[in-house]
């Protein structure tokens, strides 16, 4: 689906689709449970289905209405399961080591560039603990046995959601584990979050800190236990909305959580730093990679160069995020330069509207819609539906708040 977008100005109310983040974890939470859990307040995505039928592969039974989802826990995971991650990196990560735990062998697939995202870290130190993978690395990837408790060093600087993962799983191995960062944890409240949803559904895990350097003890033999909860507001949705708000438009969102533990509420301190004048910024994204494609759309109209740093990680997303939002952006008029681990960004008066090819990355998507709203020009959107990843009505709420477009193919 192609969209044309043409400049406007957004003004109204809107609700925060539910954190992506949090509905996956509560999800799984849910489905490791004994007994039925409900979760309200999720607002579905492919990447949200995608983790709800991984757990469903592993013999959890979830059915979805109006926007609640009733989980069934495991009673019996199966001997064998296929598992489709689609293209969604974070349930890969986090499944991987539940079905270890669980002790079913299970065949993963995916699409897109979801085979080349790395998974190193179990390839490396699962075979240690009982399990074996086929091939070593790509996908498919053919996994069996059965994952014992011990020691396991983690990469922090990577992706966080290896830590996610063997935070669900090694409670429910026999023996006590610790998980021992190597690196310094980068996307920390990524960690935080799974924490938060782990208390709610009775698992305990006590973080550490040794030679400067994260650690997790984990006890063994743990139960999981049901729950009732709401999913808050998703602040890296929200962001976009924000940074229109910034550049002219009035934009209200509300279903956030003030007191969240959501690293992307940063928007909120970088948008007040700019002020009404509009100062350059210097964004440290280790811990809120997400927010990168919209931040670089916000520096473009800052009063001198404005800066993102410690980026890295962002050529193993969806896209080449570095790369891609530069290219992107340049298309329709910015000037972005993109370095291996930053962007630097030159002002503008306003984007000159064209085409934007956003690789199938839904954030870009996104953030070239708002950039829309400052352009001289239309910008057409290529591949547009990738905003069904993580905020399928996306351009429903755009709409509404008088965002106008018209839909090409």
């Amino acid at each position: 689906m192609d969209i044309k977008i043409y400049p406007s100005k957004l003004i109204g109310t809107i609700n925060a689709p539910s954190s992506k983040a949090y509905s996956q974890r509560m999800i799984i939470a849910a489905a490791l449970a004994d007994g039925v859990s409900e979760i309200s307040n999720i607002t579905a995505s492919n990447d949200i289905n995608v983790s709800a039928g991984a757990m469903e592969a592993l013999g959890a039974s979830i059915f979805s209405e109006d926007g609640t989802f009733t989980v069934k826990g495991i009673k019996a995971p199966p001997q064998k399961a296929e598992i489709d991650c689609c293209e969604s990196g974070a349930t890969l990560r986090f499944v991987i080591p539940v079905a270890a735990a669980l002790g079913t062998s299970s065949t993963f697939y995916g699409r897109a560039k979801l085979p080349q995202r790395p998974i190193t870290p179990y390839l490396r130190e699962f075979p240690k603990k009982g399990v074996s993978f086929e091939p070593q690395g790509g996908l498919p990837l053919h996994m069996s046995g059965k994952l014992s408790a011990g020691e396991f060093l983690m990469e922090g600087d990577i992706s966080s959601q290896f830590i996610t993962g063997l935070l669900y799983a090694l409670p429910l191995c026999e023996g006590d584990s610790v998980v021992r960062l190597t690196s310094v944890l980068q996307s920390k409240p990524y960690v935080d979050m799974t924490l938060s949803a782990l208390e709610k559904f009775g698992i305990a895990i006590e973080e550490k800190e040794n030679n400067g350097l994260l650690e997790y003890h984990v006890r063994g033999g743990q139960k999981y236990r049901p729950c009732n909860v709401s999913v808050e507001g998703d602040y890296s949705q929200a962001a976009f909305f924000y940074v229109a708000s910034a550049l002219g438009s009035e934009v209200m969102v509300r279903n956030l959580d003030p007191d969240t533990a959501q690293g992307d509420k940063a928007i909120v301190d970088i948008i007040d730093s700019c002020g009404k004048e509009m100062r350059p910024f210097t964004a440290d994204v280790g811990d809120i990679p997400d927010l990168v494609p919209i931040l670089t759309v916000l520096g473009c109209f800052t009063k001198g160069t404005s800066r993102i740093v410690n980026a890295a990680r962002l050529k193993i997303k969806e896209s080449d995020r570095l790369a891609d939002v530069a290219e992107q952006l340049n298309a329709i008029g910015g000037k972005i330069t993109a370095g291996d681990d930053f962007l630097n960004i030159e002002p503008i008066e306003k984007f000159t509207g064209g085409v934007v090819d956003p690789k199938n990355d839904h954030r870009i998507v996104m953030s070239a819609a708002i950039a829309a709203l400052s352009s001289e020009a239309p910008v057409i959107i290529k591949g547009a539906e990738a905003v069904n990843k993580s905020y399928p009505r996306f351009f429903e709420d755009y709409k509404s708040l008088g965002g106008k477009f018209e839909i090409l193919a």
